[in-house]
């Protein structure tokens, strides 16, 4: 059975970009819109992976981990940030509040697919 990825970006043409790129590496995608709808959709389905954005309107990605690390369902699913964001100080938050790891944007195809399989097969 196939692993389920929740990507999470306000970018239309981002989460086209992830979903292409990993429904063509054999994984199921669920799409959310901000932080808020990520955090319905992880509640609604179990996933084996979260990538998330950080800036994003009504819930960035670190309020969103933080929401996600609170219960019981996802305090060991990996969640990888997938941001413009690229600051040691960003990072550490991210860090701190979960964040399983780090991908900068614009993400290389083929990198995500290797770090998606690294963290979840």
């Amino acid at each position: 059975m196939a692993k389920t990825v929740l990507t999470v970006d306000d970018s239309a043409s981002i989460r086209q970009m992830v979903s292409f790129t990993l429904k063509s590496a054999g994984y199921d995608v669920i799409e959310a819109s901000d932080g808020m709808d990520g955090l319905d959709k992880a509640k609604s389905k179990q996933v084996n992976l979260i990538l998330t954005d950080q800036n994003m309107p009504r819930m960035d990605g670190i309020s969103l981990i933080k929401s996600l690390r609170a219960t019981s369902q996802y305090k060991s699913t990996p969640i990888l940030m997938l941001t413009t964001e690229s600051s040691d100080s960003m990072k550490s938050q991210g860090r701190a509040a979960g964040a399983t790891g780090w991908l900068v944007k614009p993400f290389d195809p083929q990198k995500l697919i290797e770090v998606v399989k690294k963290v979840i097969g």
